[in-house]
């Protein structure tokens, strides 16, 4: 059995900087940030530049670790209060993507549970544990797409939105990792990617990944997908998740609930590829998930060309809310559940 290449390294800790790939260039050129402090770091997660709730986790843990890892403290108290303000200030960088708090929560945990060792080892300790998180996340994926990949067959038409891919996590992707096996076993799925307007993550990453790995992908205009139903091309809907609440309700970039609908109303299962880092069961509901809102010129100025009226009123928010009724399954490195099962995921 081959292997499937997936090249992509959107988040390296490479001499002692964070490099990240731009991905707001994609898919016309490939470019790398090199960071070197938390302020940077915030800048990249906040313009899209690193994107992708478990990228998004990553990153802000090495930005962590940037944002202490000149700190002048001498005793525990003073460190933790350098690392609690970097830990603040980074998570004011995106709301809804609840990796991001995640990431930061589990350094700061570690960093409680070493609080008598000097302060140059917790600052190691931050760094340490940032480069687990990035470990781990690759086997996430690829446990996530080999529960996923049960669920599917051969010669399957599978319809994806936004990007949950590799460019996304640390491998694989969480959405898009049962399409990177089923390749590994010589099967031929269908994969027809949503463009994802307002930012095209799908266009742009997605379409371009898969491409990239050889994957049969189809890319369509957002109003196309209730069409491709129809025509009896998609057998089977899989996205990722920013945040799952305890009630099974997720959230997901702006356009998934509609899918979610178009799905149910086709009889077409609809599937959420969510590692645990991703179930917030402190969030009940899917009405207590913040929805991030994001620039006018988005919209109003698509790839740089504006496209709308002087002066017109925009509404943008970057996310939208799939009630746990229209959700066939969440899936995640621990299994396979039903909406209403999540709040027992993490037993």
């Amino acid at each position: 059995m081959t292997t499937t290449s997936t090249p992509f390294a959107p988040v390296k800790w490479q001499d002692d900087a964070l490099v990240l790939l731009d991905q707001t260039r994609l898919p016309v050129e490939t470019t790398y940030l090199t960071l070197t402090t938390a302020q940077e770091v915030w800048a990249a997660i906040r313009h899209l530049q690193v994107r992708g709730a478990p990228a998004i986790g990553m990153a802000a843990a090495y930005g962590l670790y940037l944002g202490i890892r000149n700190s002048d403290a001498n005793d525990f108290d003073t460190f933790w209060q350098h690392l609690s303000e970097q830990a603040d200030y980074l998570g004011t960088s995106r709301p809804t993507a609840v990796n991001l708090f995640w990431a930061l929560d589990r350094i700061k945990a570690r960093v409680q549970r070493e609080s008598g060792k000097p302060v140059a080892e917790l600052k190691a300790a931050v760094l340490n544990e940032a480069l687990s998180i990035q470990r781990e996340d690759a086997e996430v994926c690829r446990r996530i797409g080999e529960h996923l990949l049960t669920l599917l067959k051969d010669g399957m038409g599978i319809l994806t939105h936004c990007n949950p891919g590799a460019l996304a996590t640390a491998a694989y992707g969480t959405a898009t990792a049962p399409l990177y096996l089923a390749k590994e076993r010589g099967w031929n799925l269908k994969v027809y990617a949503d463009e994802t307007r307002p930012v095209l993550q799908g266009a742009r990453l997605t379409a371009y990944e898969l491409q990239q790995a050889g994957i049969d992908v189809t890319l369509i205009c957002d109003n196309m997908a209730a069409m491709v139903m129809a025509q009896g091309k998609v057998q089977a809907v899989i996205v990722g998740t920013d945040r799952v609440a305890a009630s099974g309700d997720v959230a997901n970039k702006i356009g998934t609930y509609g899918v979610a609908v178009l799905a149910h109303a086709h009889g077409i299962p609809f599937y959420v590829a969510a590692p645990l880092s991703s179930i917030d069961l402190d969030t009940p509901t899917g009405a207590d998930i913040p929805i991030e809102e994001r620039p006018a010129e988005e919209i109003t100025h698509g790839l740089g060309k504006q496209v709308a009226p002087d002066g017109i009123k925009v509404y943008n928010p970057a996310f939208d809310v799939t009630p746990a009724r229209y959700i066939t399954a969440i899936v995640t490195e621990n299994g396979i559940y039903k909406p209403d099962e999540i709040r027992n995921c993490k037993r």
